[in-house]
């Protein structure tokens, strides 16, 4: 070329490269390949340089757009996509993917996968959970293996621990989600209906969660239940299709006092 370019009469000079990877030619799928783990690398180091603990650089992946914190902790085989956000001190995978999420300080994910979602502080998730597009985690929430979250915020210190589905749901803090959850939430008219449950709830392994229905504050549903209609504050609902059997008042308050 530079041949060429002297015989056109064109200017010839030198340019200098600080990293020789610039220069490398992709003809191939092979070349292809080499520039993405020179790339890769590259950004692999910049985080580490900045305080990130990549145990095996080799086999993490890290897009340009990613924002993580000091301290943070990325496991091998794990994938941060798009705008994902890592807190200070939340450990990522092994074998996770985080696309287009943000995860809180003093999280641990572990072989899962988050996709569009919110994760505040003191998250934990895993291993092989799913939070798809409009998940919403709280503060505090522990969600077991095999779940997963489908447009759905649960509140604080909520309690999923395995084998269960919420999809287009509201969970209120600190209720226990037993195993194999589900939220019914696509109805027969082919629409997405919505399931509330409020705070201090407990939801029994196997219940169905019929939508459009609710679960009142301190409500609670039997195993295997199918809920059909709203359970109210401090109910007891139990059965096929599920019926109230029993409701405890909330404590009175003392008599006196401001």
């Amino acid at each position: 070329l530079v041949g060429v370019a002297v015989a056109q009469r064109r200017n010839v000079a030198s340019v200098q490269l600080s990293a020789t990877d610039e220069l490398i030619g992709i003809n191939t799928r092979a070349h292809l390949a080499e520039a993405e783990t020179a790339l890769r690398m590259r950004i692999n180091q910049q985080w580490m340089a900045a305080g990130v603990h990549l145990l095996d650089p080799a086999s993490t992946y890290i897009e340009p757009g990613v924002q993580l914190a000091p301290d943070c902790v990325i496991l091998p085989n794990t994938h941060l996509c798009g705008t994902t956000s890592v807190g200070a001190h939340s450990t990522i995978g092994p074998n996770s993917i985080v696309r287009d999420s943000s995860v809180g300080a003093n999280c641990r994910i572990e072989c899962s996968v988050i996709e569009s979602a919110v994760v505040e502080e003191d998250v934990r998730i895993g291993p092989f959970a799913h939070l798809r597009a409009g998940a919403h985690l709280a503060r505090g929430v522990h969600m077991g293996n095999f779940g997963e979250v489908k447009n759905s915020y649960l509140g604080p210190d909520v309690k999923m621990g395995h084998f269960s589905y919420i999809g287009d749901a509201q969970i209120g803090a600190r209720t226990n989600i037993g195993a194999g959850t589900i939220t019914c939430n696509f109805g027969m008219d082919q629409k997405k209906h919505r399931t509330v449950v409020g705070d201090d709830a407990y939801i029994g392994s196997d219940t169905l969660l019929v939508a459009p229905v609710s679960i009142g504050e301190r409500g609670r549903t039997g195993a295997g239940s199918v809920v059909t209609h709203d359970v109210p504050a401090d109910a007891l609902a139990v059965g096929v299709p599920a019926r109230v059997i029993k409701r405890t008042p909330p404590e009175a308050k003392p008599a006196g006092g401001s």
